[in-house]
């Protein structure tokens, strides 16, 4: 998954040990590079054959497809050749050139992932399309891992995968977690503000944590497939609530590149999910869940609504 992972549970160690097993079959399936993956298995099939697969990598492929829907594309899971060409978060990092961009561009589709469900199995239609579960997988890891402590009887944890973070219950105390928003342009730890939260997720994307310098402009790896290029929406940092980790992970990385308005109105628009928006003018926007429910806010920025 790309990222470190910590859990941290108040009761059974053999969960603790359970929850982390889960998340590395999870990591080993759905990973791109190791041959027993079957994601792998799918890419290399691509434009030839159906693969058959676990419940596990279907239902993520299903979801992904049916949020790249939700977002007109711009959360897309065969967006892999573009993530391949430009390297971002590798040593061979580089800008590609419009036409690789171009030919990278013509192999995104979402709508050319079949998918059958009495497999289940999925195929690629053509060739050298590939999928890159990396912007949904660590939500479902999350969900699974969770899904295992809670089997448990785990009514405490707190669980971190990368940006994705979902709390079990309250503290130990009673008192709810406190997750803090990372600011996009202070070092790791400062927040732009804090959530006060139980029994749910909390995803952040943004362009802060893999990027490359080139000329004095920054490179960030949440890519535009209608573009090819890294997106520029207006904004920073996009941060979703809601107790799918799977489904914030995918909203995350869609809203991002929607943009504010498009994307505030799709989040107003789903049940039982919130979101916190951050503009590039350190303008800060809530949906209407969570506006009464920020902690203060950083210096600097400041709370809007739209008009």
């Amino acid at each position: 998954m790309g990222t470190i992972v910590e859990i941290r549970v108040f009761g059974s160690q053999r969960a603790l040990d359970a929850a982390f097993r889960r998340i590395q079959d999870i990591d080993a399936t759905m990973g791109r590079t190791g041959l027993d993956s079957e994601v792998y298995r799918i890419n290399q099939a691509a434009g030839k054959e159906w693969v058959p697969v676990s419940q596990d990598t279907f239902q993520v492929v299903e979801t992904a497809v049916e949020y790249a829907k939700l977002t007109a594309g711009l959360f897309d899971p065969s967006i892999a050749p573009l993530v391949d060409l430009w390297g971002i978060g590798t040593a061979k990092a580089r800008i590609p050139s419009l036409e690789e961009i171009k030919i990278a561009q013509s192999l995104i589709d979402y709508g050319d992932i079949e998918l059958d469900p009495t497999g289940p199995a999925i195929r690629l239609q053509h060739e050298a399309m590939a999928l890159d579960l990396g912007g949904i997988a660590k939500g479902y890891g999350a969900d699974a891992a969770v899904e295992v402590l809670k089997r448990s009887g785990i009514s405490s944890a707190f669980l971190s995968l990368g940006g994705n973070v979902y709390v079990i219950g309250s503290k130990p105390d009673g008192s709810p977690w406190r997750i803090g928003i990372q600011d996009p342009d202070s070092p790791r730890g400062t927040h732009i503000t804090v959530l006060e939260v139980k029994d749910t997720s909390v995803v952040t994307s943004g362009p802060y944590e893999r990027y490359f310098i080139k000329d004095g402009i920054r490179y960030h790896h949440i890519l535009d497939p209608t573009t090819g290029f890294p997106a520029d929406s207006g904004l920073v940092s996009v941060t979703i609530v809601t107790p799918s980790s799977l489904i914030a992970d995918a909203l995350s990385t869609g809203v991002f590149v929607l943009g504010l308005e498009k994307g505030l109105d799709l989040l107003e628009s789903l049940e039982d999910v919130e979101g916190i928006l951050v503009t590039n003018d350190r303008k800060v926007y809530a949906t209407s869940g969570l506006r009464g429910r920020l902690n203060g806010l950083a210096k600097g920025y400041s709370l809007y609504e739209r008009q």
